[in-house]
């Protein structure tokens, strides 16, 4: 059972996560998992998994979805706009302004003081890991499957494989997890009206079917909303998926060159907050007006608006779907799965980008004493590393 509160409570603890949060998605479930699970007890360990589990069957960013829809269950429609706005506008105002200032910047992808939070970021995912592992995989089957999951995350490392590992562990579920105690221990009251629901998804077809016919007119506005918007309604797996579609978008057309669409990519990774946010700069700096602040601003909304259009349509009918005893048996084997989904990516991409040498092992080691065992919440968690390694290189 998820405790109503205030539309500026959700604001300011995703304002706060949006500007602690670094390590991508795998990582950002991490935090959210602490401010939300262990540390407010908004939702029980269940009922977040069953969010995540979810955010990762729809397209869009997994970690910006999970954030909205514990906004809409706290404090409703309202409240999700505010945990996407709290968690997203940090690193889009950063990157916006670094498109302003692109020709200025030089790259600061190898800063000492970045691979820190790179570092952290190991620390962060293997502790929601560990979390989760203890809760979700508790049994040799389940065990089993999460370990699965992960191998065939090394084996086809691409979305696809991820839906597979997400799909097969569903399906695994379904036929030898339905003896167990059902999970649910309380309800997701979601505020949103089924009628609302049913609006949603219905404008996300129109949308989806629309766009590509009023972009052929010829309007550079509606070309950015048409190629930011199937960007985002065509990803699975988070923001880095999403990096190909993109160039494809704006590179061919002549909107972006691609040393500036590398620039601000590598920047991009060294903001907190989702890496969707990138739309934001690319936006900011594309040749033709709209660009600059609206730009911007428009190009980071149409990215966003399916997954946000696909979610309200499907939240208020989850807790109903949750409870039914074979959705509940496939949801064991999917979570089990994106545990072991988040298993591959602490090996690649978040150990293999941030543990280069014994120096950076023993930054990590720390990191994880400090978080699991002393409990120090996580932005100081942060902070410190990126000091340490700045000091250490």
């Amino acid at each position: 059972m998820i405790r109503q509160g205030s539309v500026y409570e959700v604001l300011l603890v995703f304002l706060h996560l949006g500007l602690t949060s670094f390590g991508g998605p795998a990582a950002h479930l991490g935090y959210f998992r602490d401010a939300i699970v262990a540390r407010r007890q908004w939702l029980d360990e269940a009922a977040y998994a069953d969010i995540v589990a979810l955010c990762q069957f729809l397209p869009g960013p997994a970690s910006s979805q999970v954030a909205v829809s514990v906004g809409i269950l706290r404090a409703g429609l309202p409240g999700g706009i505010a945990a996407w706005f709290g968690f997203s506008i940090p690193s889009a105002l950063a990157l916006i302004a670094f498109g302003y200032g692109v020709t200025k910047v030089r790259d600061i992808t190898h800063a000492p003081w970045l691979h820190g939070l790179k570092i952290v970021a190991v620390a962060v995912v293997a502790q929601a890991v560990w979390n989760m592992a203890r809760t979700l995989c508790p049994d040799r089957t389940r065990a089993s499957l999460c370990v699965g999951a992960a191998v065939l995350a090394f084996t086809f490392p691409s979305a696809l494989g991820q839906i597979g590992a997400i799909v097969l562990g569903g399906a695994i579920g379904w036929c030898c997890l339905s003896g167990i105690t059902p999970q649910p221990k309380g309800r997701l009251s979601c505020p949103i009206s089924r009628t609302s629901a049913f609006v949603s998804l219905m404008a996300f077809i129109v949308l989806a079917v629309a766009l590509p016919v009023m972009a052929a007119t010829g309007s550079h506005l509606l070309q950015l909303i048409n190629a930011f918007y199937r960007s985002g309604y065509l990803v699975f797996g988070g923001g880095h998926v999403a990096l190909p579609l993109l160039q494809r978008a704006v590179i061919p057309s002549g909107w972006i060159d691609n040393d500036t669409f590398l620039a601000g990519y590598g920047v991009a990774q060294a903001v907190p907050g989702p890496l969707f946010t990138f739309a934001a700069y690319l936006g900011t700096v594309t040749g033709s007006a709209p660009n600059g602040i609206s730009g911007g601003l428009i190009c980071l909304i149409a990215i966003y608006l399916p997954s946000f259009l696909l979610l309200v349509g499907i939240l208020p009918f989850w807790d109903t779907l949750r409870r039914q005893a074979s959705v509940q048996a496939a949801l064991r084997g999917v979570n089990a799965a994106v545990v072991g989904l988040l298993l591959a990516a602490l090996y690649t991409p978040v150990w293999t980008s941030g543990i280069t040498g014994s120096r950076d092992f023993g930054i990590g080691i720390v990191a994880f004493l400090a978080l699991v065992f002393w409990k120090m919440p996580p932005w100081i968690v942060v902070i410190a590393g990126a000091v340490v390694a700045l000091i250490t290189s």
